[in-house]
Formats: structure tokens, C-alpha cells, sequence
């Protein structure tokens, strides 16, 4: 799955979870957080889509998705990055 359907797919399920995502400029890559009871995913504007892709997916991990339908290549995705993310000591 090409990283632009992957991140459209990651914005949706953030949708379906009340997660507002913004796009800004900034040195920093991205992350969620919770901004007076409203959660927000931010993710830099000038990430390659590979990056934004995998801000999104460990996003989406952290927040929680368990009991949520996933696409399998959607959730496969999501688990490959937590695994590089482990193994890179992130």
C-alpha cells in the first residue's frame, strides 16, 4: 500500500476516534497530545509522506486500537512501525 493511501487511511480511523489532526510547520516531527479535552495528532507539514505515514501509525498505536477494524495492511503497517520503533530504541 503506497504511503499517501496509508496516511489517508490512518486520518480516517483518527476521524472515527474524534482525533483532530493537524498539519503545521515546526521543528519537530509529531505526535498526539491532549489540548484542553481535545485530543490532536500534529505531524510536520514537510515530512516525506514515508514519515508522516509512520508519525500517523505510532499515533494511532499510542492512542489505542485494539478493539477497532482495522484494513489488514492498515494494521500490518501499524505493527511493522512499532516493531522498527522497538528495535531502533525509540
Amino acid at each position: 500500500m503506497k504511503h499517501e493511501v496509508l496516511i489517508q487511511e490512518l486520518q480516517e480511523v483518527a476521524a472515527q476516534l474524534g482525533v483532530t489532526i493537524r498539519y503545521e510547520r515546526g521543528d519537530f516531527e509529531g505526535g498526539y497530545c491532549i489540548l484542553r479535552e481535545q485530543k490532536i495528532l500534529l505531524v510536520n507539514r514537510r515530512l516525506f509522506p514515508a514519515k508522516k505515514a509512520s508519525v500517523l501509525a505510532m499515533a494511532m498505536h499510542e492512542i489505542g486500537l485494539e478493539d477497532m477494524y482495522l484494513k489488514p495492511a492498515v494494521r500490518e503497517y501499524i505493527e511493522d512501525e512499532i516493531a522498527k520503533a522497538a528495535r531502533s530504541g525509540q
